[in-house]
This record gives C-alpha cells, sequence and structure tokens, in this order.
C-alpha cells in the first residue's frame, strides 16, 4: 500500500509540471505573436544607393571630357513585380533572377526603354570614363574614389565636393519589408554638372590624338598663340584606366606624361641663336660652310658633310647648318645669350596645374657656356641644353605673337552649371623680343618651309612657318646607330598666326621624316574644321 501511494504522488507531480509546461509556453507563445505584432507595425526607412556621380571636366567649349557617356539603371522592389516581367528589362537575366529571389530591393542594369512603377525606379547615370578616353593624361585618373593624377588630383576636392549620390528611399516594416503603396523618395544628384572647365578643345584633341597614333613614344601639343591656352596635349602611348597594371609593365612607361618631360632640343634652338644675332646687330652675318668647324681642337660636322657653301642667316635656316651658328655664336655676349633663352622659358617650369608642372630641363650655366665646345653645342640646340615640348611651344608662340610670350595654361575656370565659367583669369604675357625682331624669326621660319624642296611639313592648304630638329641622344641602338629624338615645332597661318604646333618623337629619327608628316596632316585637319 505505501508503495502505491509513493507512486500516485510521482504521478501527480509529474501531471503538475506538464500542465505547467503547457501554460508556460502558451504564455510565450501569446507574448511572442504580440512582440510579431508590435514589431510589424513598427516603420523605418530603407535607401538603396543607384550610383555615384562626379563633378565633370569641361572643354573650352563645354563639351564633357568625362561622363559623356552614361549608362541605366534601376532599382527593382520583388514584391512589387512580376518576376519574368521585370526580366525582360535586365541586360543580365541570369544575375536579376538571382538577385530578385532574396526578396530585396535591389540595383541591376537596365535597357533603355524601362519603364518606370511603383516597384521599379529608373536612374541614368555618367561613366566617368569612355571607351576611346581623350586627353587621358589630362584627365589623369581616379583610385579608391580619389584623384590620383592630372586634373583629377588637382581639383579632387571640387570634382568630389558633392558626393553625388543618387537613390531612392522607402518605408518598410519591422522586419524590413518595403511597404507597397507609401511611396518612395527620390534623389537624381546633379552633380555632374558643375566642374572644371579647361583651355583643351576637344576636336582638336581628337585630331592630334588621330595623327599621333603610329608615335610609339612621344607628344604633342597645339596652342593658341594670342592667349598662351593649351588647345591640345597628347602623350604617346597612352593608357586605359582599365588597364592600369598593363601599362605599370609596359617598358615604354605610357603613365607619363612626355609632355612635361624634357628632352634634347636640337636646331630649333638656332631659332634662340639667330634671335641673339639680331639682339647684337649681327643678323647680316655671312659664312661658308664647307661642312665641318673646328672649335679649339673639337670637330663639328654639318649634316651636309660636303657644305652648304656661302650662306646668309635666313638661308642657314633653311639648311639648319650647324657650323654657321656655331661660328655666329662665338662673337656673342656669352651672358646675354644664356640670360635670352631663360627669357624665352628655357631653365623654367611651365605649372599647368597641382601636380601638373613641365620640367624646367637643363639650361647650361654662364660658366659652362665659357668653354668653347659647350657653347658650340648649345647654338644648335645640343650638349647638355633640354626642353619638354611645352617649352618649345611656348618658344613658338612668343615668336608668332610679335615678341610677346603668353603663359601657358590649361585651366580655363570652374563651373557650377556646366553652362557658365567662373573664376576665369586674364592671359598672362611677358616681352621678350621687340616686334621687329620676331618678325624676321617669323619670316625666317616661313622660308625654312616654303624655300626648302624636300619639307615635309609643306600644308596642302594654308603656309605655315615652322623649325625642324633632329636630336642627337648619346644612346645607341642595337646595331650602333645614334638614337635621335625627332622634333618640329611651327604655327600657322603664316600671315596671321593662330596656332602653335610641336610634335616631338622619342627617339624617331629625323624631324623631317618622323615629325613633320604628323605636323602637316594636322595643321591640315584643323584648318579644315575651321
Amino acid at each position: 500500500m505505501r508503495r502505491k501511494a509513493e507512486n500516485g504522488v510521482i504521478i501527480l507531480v509529474g501531471l503538475f509540471f506538464v500542465v505547467f509546461a503547457a501554460i508556460a509556453c502558451n504564455y510565450y507563445r501569446i507574448a511572442a505573436e504580440q512582440k510579431y505584432v508590435s514589431a510589424a507595425e513598427e516603420r523605418s526607412l530603407l535607401k538603396v544607393t543607384a550610383g555615384n556621380s562626379y563633378g565633370t571636366i569641361y572643354d573650352r567649349n563645354m563639351i564633357p571630357l568625362v561622363n559623356g557617356e552614361t549608362i541605366r539603371v534601376a532599382v527593382a522592389v520583388p514584391m512589387a513585380l512580376n518576376r519574368n516581367d521585370a526580366a525582360e528589362y535586365a541586360l543580365d537575366k541570369e544575375k536579376f533572377f538571382e538577385e530578385f529571389d532574396k526578396g530585396m530591393p535591389f540595383v541591376f542594369r537596365c535597357k533603355d526603354n524601362t519603364p518606370e512603377s511603383e516597384g521599379l525606379t529608373v536612374f541614368e547615370l555618367p561613366q566617368r570614363y569612355s571607351s576611346e578616353q581623350p586627353a587621358q593624361h589630362v584627365i589623369g585618373y581616379i583610385s579608391d574614389n580619389k584623384g590620383v593624377a592630372g586634373i583629377e588630383y588637382a581639383y579632387d576636392s571640387i570634382l568630389r565636393g558633392d558626393y553625388g549620390e543618387s537613390s531612392v528611399t522607402y518605408s518598410v516594416d519591422g522586419f524590413g519589408r518595403v511597404l507597397i503603396g507609401d511611396g518612395k523618395e527620390v534623389v537624381r544628384s546633379n552633380a555632374a554638372e558643375s566642374g572644371v572647365v579647361t583651355t583643351i578643345d576637344a576636336d582638336i584633341q581628337n585630331i592630334c590624338e588621330e595623327c599621333g597614333s603610329d608615335i610609339d613614344k612621344g607628344a604633342i601639343v597645339v596652342a593658341d598663340i594670342s592667349t598662351g591656352d593649351i588647345l591640345a596635349l597628347a602623350s604617346f602611348p597612352s593608357f586605359s584606366t582599365e588597364k592600369l597594371d598593363e601599362s605599370l609593365s609596359d617598358e615604354r612607361s605610357p603613365l607619363i606624361n612626355r609632355a612635361l618631360y624634357s628632352y634634347s632640343v636640337g636646331s630649333i634652338f638656332k631659332l634662340v641663336t639667330a634671335c641673339e644675332a639680331i639682339e647684337e646687330g649681327y643678323d647680316k652675318f655671312l659664312y661658308k660652310c664647307e661642312g665641318n668647324l673646328n672649335v679649339e681642337g673639337v670637330n663639328f660636322n654639318c649634316h651636309r658633310l660636303d657644305g652648304h657653301g656661302s650662306q646668309d642667316m635666313e638661308e642657314a635656316m633653311t639648311n639648319s647648318c650647324n657650323t654657321y651658328f656655331i661660328n655666329l655664336s662665338r662673337s656673342y655676349n656669352t651672358e646675354a645669350f644664356r640670360m635670352l633663352a631663360y627669357n624665352f622659358g628655357f631653365g623654367k617650369e611651365n605649372y599647368l596645374c597641382s601636380g601638373m608642372v613641365g620640367s624646367a630641363g637643363v639650361l647650361p650655366t654662364v660658366r659652362e657656356l665659357l668653354v668653347p665646345a659647350e657653347l658650340a653645342n648649345f647654338s644648335f640646340g645640343q650638349g647638355k641644353l633640354t626642353a619638354t615640348p611645352l617649352q618649345i611651344t611656348q618658344l613658338t608662340c612668343t615668336i608668332a605673337n610679335e615678341g610677346r610670350m603668353p603663359v601657358l595654361r590649361i585651366i580655363k575656370g570652374i563651373t557650377l552649371d556646366g553652362i557658365n565659367t567662373a573664376n576665369e583669369k586674364n592671359p598672362q604675357y611677358s616681352t621678350v623680343i621687340e616686334k621687329e625682331t620676331a618678325d624676321q624669326l617669323k619670316d625666317m621660319m616661313i622660308s625654312a618651309i616654303s624655300d626648302n624642296k624636300d619639307s615635309n611639313a609643306k600644308s596642302r592648304y594654308v603656309t605655315v612657318g615652322a623649325k625642324t630638329s633632329t636630336a642627337q641622344t648619346g644612346r645607341f641602338d642595337n646595331e650602333g646607330n645614334e638614337l635621335c629624338h625627332a622634333w618640329i615645332t611651327g604655327f600657322f597661318p603664316a600671315n596671321n598666326p593662330e596656332y602653335a604646333v610641336t610634335v616631338l618623337v622619342e627617339d624617331g629619327g629625323y624631324g623631317n621624316d618622323a615629325a613633320a608628316p604628323i605636323f602637316r596632316e594636322i595643321v591640315d585637319k584643323i584648318y579644315q574644321k575651321t
């Protein structure tokens, strides 16, 4: 009997715990349901970012150099859409279905004809760089949403000052489910309207890049003679922002802006030598070239080994006679000669914007030029002298602009609306030589092309003035041939100069063979354009 009583107690206790557990579970279920109801009633906001845009870099005519191409994207809300119908507007259906089935709002690339609805919000977003990006070395590039080079770097705070976020915001319940019917807040950024206005002319830039497309290494600069505005600046080879790793491993160093680097100059410098002759009264100097000249034990050869015979200065410029200008310089005031070169911009940096500065190059000191052989080299642009395509362009601008040297510039101002330019500064000048001197040099440059039956720089449409160079480098190829830089710089139209054009083909050989044909093609196409 006692054992039976004990078993009964155990059974009653067990039943008690079972009943208690059932009651407790019921209370928990009721509490949980109330919690879910409260959570479902709570509302918050969900913002979906469609994309970001940055300020635009414009050419002088407000043509975008970046942000020129656009794409369409859409923000989709799955619960408000028919899965298969909406997928018809996706460029990548497989990826669309993958995101759709997650049940949360998402962004996808869509077709141009995608309609807007409660569940679809369509945005048109600018693409930073185009597939055929012009002026890449001027523009630079971005990394981690920051400018790294070029104007992207120099004006990073302006171009990315307004983050430019395009988004759509929905009301959602406590579980993150979009509340259909509560509307949506759409923000479409206009950040791309503001930006930086350059002096680049997009058409002329494209002409230079097209004409120079076969240049392995080199640079082309085109400037407005009267203002110093750089209308085109092309460096070869160019690079793609999508393939920076390839550029870093390319032995030609595509990321280098060669318009800013200094090179041996060669015969173009004879213009400075001739200018000093005019300044010192030696412009009627006559000399008989016999093919070589000995300067205190150092022999200098002319490119024509049998000599050019008796010449005046204009003839010597057309013939590009080395010995004429060597002999001419021996009578100079050396300090004045060097100072003239300095005043023309040799030995000075060309500041375009932060991070885009043309090298000062090398301008020999007066002490170095007191060595006869060094002065002889200097007189026809060899020896230690180096200069950038920017400096050579500036020299040409000065001669063609009646002796007034404009400060080269590539930034015109900024814009807030893509229509008007603010903070634009007036062109700056310095008078280097008298108009009469400049006119004489200009005539020599015109004669150097028009009187030279072998010149490859003659335009089919307009008279030009120019000077070529074949600049020795002291480096040799595998066959023992010296590598030379091919140069040409000039202006057109000859009677009323508007444009200065400089072409450098690094290690290109003869100026008349490698650089002059490119110069001619650029001149022809710009002339036809205008």
